[in-house]
């Protein structure tokens, strides 16, 4: 699924989510060494663009995956 990014009222984009579930959590899929601030203020974005509460941040980078709950 894709939702638009606006700014000002005007759409400038649009965001791809890598999954969402039952149409009320967001799923970011990442293959980093280490998660980033960036990467929480992504999925806060991606958040408010979909218009949604909960997202997953999961990190395949590591031996273990790393999964970070994210509410807005």
């Amino acid at each position: 699924p894709n939702f638009p990014e606006v700014f000002d009222g005007i759409i400038v984009g649009e965001y791809f989510a890598d999954l969402l579930v039952e149409e009320c959590v967001l799923v970011e899929l990442k293959a980093v060494k280490t998660l980033e601030p960036i990467h929480f203020a992504q999925c806060l974005s991606y958040l408010k663009a979909a218009r949604l509460k909960l997202c997953l941040l999961m990190n395949f980078g590591n031996p273990k995956v790393e999964v970070k709950r994210i509410i807005q």
